[in-house]
């Protein structure tokens, strides 16, 4: 879970000592949130807040900083790095555009942590908010060892692709499909049909997930702008779980625990994960559980929801519970 604040935002800024250890990432956004005579003060209140800020083992900090081409990012980056780069864990560079972009930054943050005499390399992700960043993907993926992740920005790439949407993220009730005509109806067309509203960003995040996976690194789902839509929140937030996504951003603290709830396997798939290891042993050949085949490629699926179950009860004694076999929770 990303959640981002506004470092320029006093109240905000108060927040986030209390907010160590609740989700994965604390990132002070420098970029559009931020309006153009807040820059400085933004950037001063990260420095700050990053040297006062225990944020432990559970909780890393990370920064979007301003795009490329904008005239403060430079000062971002020199600032950030020589003065809390002990403390900073990633930096997410938007608008990413290909991997030259990523080139560009690693050569930096290099000359940077040599300044800074860093023992450790600070880590990027790219956020795709561009078409040709989205047509780019694969490249910017495996343009640096440093890459962390990469994460969609809904919001900026519809615009860019010229989409006629006016939301963060999330579905739109006009992308539909319709039930066919009933046959035999007199007057069949303009019968009572149900609608079915589509996902505007299955393809983009399938994508995305495969350009991660090919290089080892972490896809993410952004913003979902609709902060009081709850409901819709969580489908967006599963959908982008489902397809591989391992967390998205939060831009309110309402969605925090929504986001650990979606992105964290329900007890009963880690269960049925676990009787199908147990079933399948060696891994090879087939089984059938409950009327069901399981086989290896079963196996593999099942592999991914046990692993991510052991991560999650190592930082979190509730799903260690909830994830315990039935044999654990009795005392045997």
């Amino acid at each position: 879970m990303i959640h981002f604040f506004d470092p320029s935002n006093e109240k905000m800024a108060a927040k986030v000592p209390s907010l160590v250890g609740t989700v994965d990432v604390l990132l002070g956004n420098l970029e559009d949130a931020v309006k153009a005579d807040r820059k400085e003060a933004a950037r001063a209140g990260l420095v700050a807040i990053a040297k006062a800020t225990d944020f432990g083992t559970a909780t890393q900090l990370w920064t979007r900083v301003n795009s490329l081409d904008s005239p403060w990012v430079l000062d971002d980056l020199i600032t950030l790095v020589t003065e809390v780069g002990d403390k900073l864990d990633v930096i997410m560079v938007p608008k990413v555009q290909g991997p030259e972009d990523i080139h560009y930054v690693d050569r930096l943050l290099a000359q940077l942590e040599a300044r800074a005499g860093l023992s450790r390399p600070i880590l990027v992700h790219a956020i795709l908010e561009t078409a040709r960043g989205m047509a780019n993907v694969e490249e910017i993926a495996g343009a640096s060892p440093r890459m962390q992740g990469i994460s969609l920005g809904p919001a900026d790439l519809a615009a860019d692709r010229r989409m006629k949407t006016t939301r963060v993220g999330g579905g739109h009730p006009g992308y539909l499909v319709r039930q066919d005509p009933p046959v035999g109806v007199e007057d069949a067309i303009n019968a009572e049909r149900a609608v079915f509203q589509q996902d505007l960003w299955h393809y983009t995040i399938a994508r995305m997930v495969d350009a991660c996976a090919m290089h080892g690194i972490f896809p993410y789902y952004g913003p979902f702008g609709d902060i009081k839509d709850v409901v819709a929140c969580e489908d967006q937030f599963r959908n982008a779980f489902l397809l591989g996504c391992v967390g998205a951003w939060s831009l309110h603290p309402a969605q925090i625990a929504i986001a650990k709830k979606v992105f964290s396997p329900s007890a009963a798939d880690v269960a049925h994960a676990r009787r199908v290891k147990e079933a399948m042993g060696d891994g090879t050949g087939a089984v059938m559980l409950d009327g069901k085949m399981e086989d290896d490629a079963s196996l593999k699926q099942c592999l991914v929801i046990l692993a991510l179950a052991d991560q999650l009860s190592a930082g979190d004694p509730e799903l260690a519970a909830l994830y315990a076999p039935a044999s654990t929770e009795a005392g045997a």
